[in-house]
């Protein structure tokens, strides 16, 4: 079992940054990719961005302005923690935001959009930018 806890998030202006966290502990060995999707209201959940061993997948609506971001513990049993840095942020950026992890089926280009390629999700984190 994997465990996700988001943390970060809250409100900010238009053009202004904000850094989303995820710690993942548990059985992080079965979770080679971890991302990001949101969910605007009245919208669907959509994908934001995922890194798999060191290969980087993002939106188009984000890229240039988001990035992920990986750390690694040294540990018997390392956690994992993922980094979603958002910077000259939008009003339509504003949505919830959940960190998933995945790794019991392949993920690729045409596929990281996926939903049900995660199998871990985390509590949701609102990120709110005013115009």
């Amino acid at each position: 079992q994997v465990q996700l806890v988001q943390s970060g998030g809250g409100s900010v202006q238009a053009g202004g940054s904000l850094r989303l966290s995820c710690a993942a502990s548990g059985a992080t060995s079965n979770i080679p990719y971890m991302g990001w999707f949101r969910q605007a209201p009245g919208k669907e959940r959509e994908a934001v961005g995922t890194m798999k061993e060191g290969m980087t997948y993002m939106a188009d609506s984000v890229r240039g302005r988001f990035t992920i971001s990986q750390f690694i513990s040294s540990q018997d049993n390392p956690k994992k923690t993922v980094y979603l840095q958002m910077n000259m942020l939008k009003p339509e950026d504003t949505a919830m935001y959940y960190c998933a992890a995945g790794g019991s089926l392949p993920l690729t280009l045409a596929s990281w959009r996926n939903e049900g390629k995660y199998t871990y999700w985390g509590q949701g984190t609102q990120v709110t930018v005013s115009s």
